[in-house]
Parts: structure tokens; C-alpha cells; sequence
């Protein structure tokens, strides 16, 4: 694994991280607030999809340096959003950088 590699893996897996320690907060804060039976689900609806952008940049970030899993980064981090987005997104551009880079 190259010192780019590592950092697309490093910043992939930070984002993934942050996204969800976010999603969880947001759960867990929404769980406080009583707003009807079903109003608080459309209200949790950004924590649930926080935590799946998260496992599934947790889970891709150590193939961070191929394009298909660079890809699905960069995917994963515009929908997650936030910080943890913006680092998972930044870590898929440096692995199709590192992927593009390594074919040539």
C-alpha cells in the first residue's frame, strides 16, 4: 500500500466514522423529542441514512485505491453529507487518483 493509498484509506475511514457517530447522535437526539407516533420517524430519517453511508464507508475504506470502490466512496460521502461526507468524498477522489495513476 502506497503513502496516497494510506491517506485515501485514513480519510475514507475517519469520514465513515464521523458519519456515524453523527447519524447515531441524531437518533438518539430525535428519540427525545415527542412529536407524534409517526412524525419522529421522517425526522430520523437523516441519522438512519447517516449510519449506513457510514458502515458502507467504513466497510469500502480499505479498498479506497480501486476505482469501483472510489466510486461508491465518492457517492457514499454526497449522500451522507457533513463532515464525515466531505472526508469520505476526499478520500475516493484520492484513490481514483491513486487507481488512475497506478494503470499508467
Amino acid at each position: 500500500m502506497s503513502e496516497i493509498s494510506r491517506v485515501a484509506y485514513y480519510l475514507a475511514l475517519i469520514g465513515g466514522i464521523l458519519l456515524v457517530i453523527f447519524g447515531l447522535l441524531s437518533l438518539i437526539g430525535y428519540a427525545f423529542s415527542y412529536l407524534g407516533p409517526f412524525i419522529s420517524f421522517g425526522f430520523a430519517y437523516f441519522g438512519i441514512v447517516a449510519i449506513v453511508c457510514g458502515v458502507i464507508a467504513i466497510i469500502g475504506a480499505k479498498s479506497a485505491s480501486t476505482i469501483i470502490w472510489a466510486i461508491v466512496l465518492i457517492i457514499v460521502g454526497i449522500i451522507g453529507g457533513g463532515l464525515g461526507g466531505l472526508l469520505v468524498i476526499l478520500g475516493g477522489l484520492i484513490g481514483i487518483i491513486v487507481a488512475i495513476t497506478k494503470k499508467t
